[in-house]
């Protein structure tokens, strides 16, 4: 009898405990029961319905990481990267919770005044109200220093103008941080981030396209566009004009990680289901599973998936310490977001014609994957960033 070699074991994390199970547990009846029986709906409307926010927030999924006074569950960063990889694994990604929860709460929680904090984020991790952030613009992506958008000060408030692309959670939103110019003499120490609460009666304010994309197609993708929008001079983020880009190269560096850890729960599962494929799926009368090249594909997947989640444990513990640095974090976007496509071009393969339709699972972490190598910084800024460190 040959001896068979048993399945390499899945190590937990040493910063997940109980609570963190229970966390993951939850999301993934949210999933479930809220959100996955409606996909379909939300492909065909280019966004999700608002009412699976309020959903999440009454279960206390949305601001986990946020201090209790503000409506948060008064945990870490932890806790919303089991979110994310529960999403993930739901196969999910109509909802932007990225930067709902793990990005525009914690700008606000970081540069915003008290009474600001106390108005808005117990609005957010509700769900009563979705979150946006507005920097990319037609002419301007990753080179945020290129922006043209415009605030100009006039007494008591801010005038903003301008058009904002690619904007996640841009149809639903009710309150938007928006990147813009308060001094167009300084490049980017002339940036700024000003909160403008919004809506479709909102004087200067405009949602434009529902942007129709490969993948992601039930998340919302808007344009934006401000004409003279009018904006407290209070919802200015920070104690001084132009520190806008200095807050997003703050931030940046967490957004990069979401996007991380999204890469490495979808390279697990795009490995865990095309295993389970190639094993029942017949080829020349036995598994496809039992051919060589199938086994050594899979081998490699694998391997990839496994080496992710190491590097991404250790950048996840490093930011719970408050030790991720900017270059760390561009290496973890920049590499596992290029393996996870690549994985995921592997893994459909291997399921030949069918990994090509919409049947299977496989295809739709395929064309999600895509993005991931874009967004948060393309990976080309992400290599210069690291080069800059050597």
């Amino acid at each position: 009898m040959t001896a068979t070699a048993p399945s390499p074991a899945k190590s937990t994390p040493r910063w997940m405990d109980e609570e963190l199970t229970a966390v993951a547990d939850l999301a993934l009846k949210f999933f479930a029961k809220e959100v996955t029986p409606h996909t379909d709906r939300f492909i065909a409307q280019g966004f999700p319905d608002r009412d699976v926010y309020r959903k999440a927030g009454e279960l206390g999924l949305l601001g986990m990481s946020i201090p209790e006074e503000y409506g948060g569950g008064g945990g870490t960063f932890a806790h919303e990267i089991v979110l994310f990889t529960e999403q993930v694994r739901a196969c999910e990604s109509s909802m932007q919770l990225g930067v709902h929860t793990g990005v525009v709460l914690h700008y606000l929680l970081a540069y915003a005044g008290e009474e600001q904090k106390r108005r808005w984020l117990p609005k957010l991790t509700s769900g009563e109200w979705i979150g946006a952030i507005a920097m990319t613009e037609p002419g301007a992506g990753s080179d945020l220093q290129g922006i043209t958008t415009r605030a100009v000060r006039e007494g008591d408030h801010y005038l903003i103008s301008g058009a904002k692309t690619f904007i996640s959670n841009g149809r639903n939103c009710d309150l938007v941080i928006i990147a813009a110019k308060t001094d167009t003499s300084k490049g980017a120490a002339g940036v700024s981030l000003l909160v403008a609460e919004v809506g479709d009666d909102t004087p200067g304010f405009e949602r434009g396209r529902i942007l129709e994309k490969i993948g992601q197609k039930g998340q919302d993708t808007t344009e934006l566009f401000f004409d003279n929008l009018k904006v407290p001079a209070e919802h200015l983020l920070g104690e001084a004009e132009g520190l806008g880009f200095y807050q997003l190269m703050e931030q940046l560096p967490q957004e990069r990680l979401i996007a991380a850890g999204a890469a490495v729960a979808s390279m697990e599962l795009a490995v865990e289901l095309t295993t389970d494929y190639t094993k029942s799926r017949m080829a020349f009368g036995k598994p496809l599973f039992a051919l060589q090249n199938t086994r050594f594909e899979l081998a490699h997947c694998a391997s990839v998936a496994q080496i992710g989640r190491v590097f991404l444990d250790d950048c996840i513990e490093k930011h719970l310490r408050g030790e991720l640095d900017i270059a760390t974090a561009a290496m973890a976007k920049y590499w596992l977001t290029e393996q996870q496509c690549d994985v995921a071009n592997r893994c459909l393969q291997l399921f030949g014609g069918y990994g090509y339709t919409m049947e299977y699972p496989i295809a739709k972490i395929f064309t999600d994957s895509r993005i991931q190598k874009i967004y948060a910084g393309a990976n080309e800024v992400m290599k210069e960033l690291i080069a800059r460190s050597l």
